[in-house]
């Protein structure tokens, strides 16, 4: 209960006195990267990042950790971090690929993939019957309500009465 920091405390430290207050060591986003390839490039560091990804920690969650732990320290900026972001990605998932690894990489993007994908079909379907009318030498087209999925009708709500104000101030 009370190992919280004393409100007004942060201003008792000298200022600058953390290494991300300062300017950062490194400023050019390709020097960034060959230091995180270079670290992420040792066995113990890739073997860690693996073992990570296998627990089932989103390779986004973890590319950002490395990242912001390299902000932290001061060795580049959050700027420099959102430049290299998917190489590092891509750099670990390639890494976990070739680890034969089952992984999240951290975009959920399923239900807009199922959609997505529900379009595709139904246009590629509309195209075979269309071909296969052509075929047939039938010109009429079929009822639409066997093409498509029936729409609920949205009803417009209606706007919820006001009570007429109340009270000593409300207007008569």
């Amino acid at each position: 209960m009370f190992n919280a920091p004393i409100p007004g405390e942060s201003l008792t430290v000298e200022p600058k006195s953390m290494p991300y207050e300062r300017p950062p060591e490194i400023s050019d986003p390709i020097k960034a990267l060959d230091v995180h390839v270079d670290n992420l490039s040792n066995p113990k560091a890739m073997e860690d990042a693996l073992f990570f990804l296998e627990l089932g920690t989103p390779l986004t969650n973890l590319t950002e950790g490395i990242l912001r732990s390299a902000v932290m320290e001061g060795i580049h900026s959050v700027d420099i971090s959102l430049i290299i972001a998917p190489v590092i990605h891509e750099f670990i998932r390639k890494h976990a690929i070739a680890a034969d690894l089952d992984f999240d990489e951290g975009f959920d993007t399923s239900e807009e993939d199922e959609a997505i994908q529900y379009e595709r079909d139904t246009i590629r379907a509309r195209n075979m019957l269309r071909k296969l009318r052509e075929q047939e030498g039938t010109e009429e087209e079929p009822p639409m309500m066997m093409m498509e999925e029936p729409q609920e009708e949205i009803m417009p709500e209606e706007p919820p009465q006001e009570e007429a104000p109340k009270g000593l101030m409300a207007r008569v």
